[in-house]
């Protein structure tokens, strides 16, 4: 992990699907456990829905909070 992509968690939009243009630090627990399921993408937006599924699935999301303010 690089530590930018957790900035980009909270900026990036989930591009495509039920959640597009929803920012993918806020995707909810399901989807991305659906994504950890049948596979990420390839390239940074798999990379970065990992991410975001292993803050969910440790219940870390509360480590985004201070780069929220």
């Amino acid at each position: 992990m690089k530590p930018e992509h957790l900035t980009l968690l909270l900026t990036r939009e989930m591009p495509y699907g039920k959640y597009k243009g929803r920012k993918l630090a806020d995707l909810p627990g399901h989807y991305l456990g659906w994504f950890a399921r049948e596979g990420f993408p390839k390239g940074e937006l798999g990379e970065l829905l990992a991410l975001m599924y292993e803050l969910d699935h440790n219940n870390l999301r509360s480590l985004l909070d201070p780069l929220r303010r």
